[in-house]
């Protein structure tokens, strides 16, 4: 009986709590507030994937197929910009596929932003459209970060676009956002450590994420600040 009346009391007290703090009181995610400019000395780069599409819902692998958002997509886009709110950044780029590029308008960065070409999502090639699974039935052991996809890009040619990128955005003398897709994302970020584009495959990414990498004392030392960051995102 005391242990009924105790959980009793805690559902009792957790109510209350849900009721006054609204729906931060019950999780860890943190209103937009909370983030702010990183490093006042080196300069940060905010990675944006895009937000949910038809596709990313199924698992199939989209590269050029210029997909929409769904409507669950455009909301947490527009969750990513209130997280956003108050940072402010020397230059934003986009991807010029429509999933990015409305990621970045619903986040409220479109009329800032630059469309980049490198900033596409891997070329996949014969595997477009395709499920892990449905490859593997035909070609088992297949890894994306390692074979790369018939008819399309390799794991050297997408890391040569992100390592242009990462040129590009190391001469920028101040922050930068970027809005993009997830394994190029993931290859961006091997490639801003110095790891061959393989190491794309340990930076798992979900739609609407955030992410940010930089620097820890110097230009000459890159590193992950954070990395798929989804407090904003709701379920």
């Amino acid at each position: 009986m005391k242990l009924a009346k105790i959980v009793g009391e805690r559902h009792r007290i957790k109510g209350r709590a849900e009721t006054k703090f609204g729906r931060f009181a019950n999780d860890q995610r943190k209103p937009a507030c909370f983030l702010h400019n990183m490093d006042e000395k080196n300069p940060t780069i905010y990675l944006a994937r895009h937000g949910e599409t038809a596709w990313s819902l199924t698992g199939q692998h989209t590269g050029a197929t210029d997909l929409p958002l769904t409507g669950h997509g455009e909301h947490n886009a527009r969750h990513l910009g209130e997280r956003l709110r108050g940072l402010k950044f020397a230059r934003v780029f986009t991807s010029p596929l429509q999933r990015a590029t409305r990621t970045c308008e619903l986040a409220g960065f479109r009329a800032e932003a630059e469309v980049d070409p490198d900033l596409v999502e891997w070329n996949y090639g014969d595997y477009e459209g395709r499920r892990t699974e449905e490859i593997l039935q035909k070609r088992p052991g297949w890894q994306l970060f390692r074979d790369g996809c018939p008819g399309g890009e390799s794991p050297q040619q997408a890391g040569a676009r992100a390592d242009r990128v990462v040129q590009r955005v190391r001469s920028i003398p101040g922050d930068v956002l970027i809005f993009s897709s997830g394994h190029f994302l993931r290859v961006f970020a091997a490639r801003w450590l110095g790891l061959e584009p393989a190491g794309g495959r340990f930076f798992l990414l979900s739609t609407a994420s955030l992410s940010a990498v930089g620097y820890e004392h110097s230009l000459a030392q890159p590193v992950v600040r954070f990395w798929n960051d989804m407090r904003h995102v709701m379920d």
